[in-house]
């Protein structure tokens, strides 16, 4: 029998980076922070990017086939809040951030370590949430810095 507190205990020891993944669909754009994301192959350059499978960022990222991660900083976790929040509680999360289209087309976030763009090339729909398998097709680094960590927050989000 699955003893629910041990799960939960060692399920939130998993350390997680925040990203703001963003998306497009035509001349859409959408980001979202991101937590469950890691590489997931050398050759070719593989991310997994895990997205809550009822939000329309994760509708984009199936229309598209396309996304991009933005690398947060240590101390960005007000940037990071930011991207939390359905688009359609909170409307356009770039309003006052800023950003620019990549060669994806997905928006980069301009004040951030750097990024990743990725091309899907699978998925698996299983849970609640759907994991993308994206090859990196393009990446830069805009400055050096530590990565903003979600441990560093005192926010949770797993278990």
């Amino acid at each position: 029998m699955l003893d629910e507190q041990a799960k939960k205990a060692m399920l939130l020891k998993i350390p997680h980076g925040l990203y703001v993944c963003g998306v497009k669909d035509g001349d859409e754009v959408n980001g979202f922070t991101a937590s469950w994301v890691m590489q997931g192959s050398f050759k070719p350059p593989l991310v997994v990017n895990c997205v809550k499978s009822d939000s329309g960022s994760n509708q984009m990222i199936r229309k598209s086939g396309v996304f991009a991660l933005s690398f947060l900083e240590a101390g960005q976790k007000d940037l990071a809040q930011k991207f939390f929040k359905p688009q359609r509680r909170v409307g356009n999360k770039f309003e006052d951030v800023e950003f620019y289209l990549g060669e994806t087309g997905c928006p980069i976030i301009s004040d951030s370590l750097g990024y990743v763009e990725c091309r899907v090339v699978g998925t698996v729909d299983h849970g609640d949430h759907t994991v993308f398998v994206g090859e990196v097709i393009a990446a830069g680094v805009h400055r050096e810095g530590a990565a903003l960590n979600l441990a560093d927050t005192g926010w949770q989000y797993g278990g």
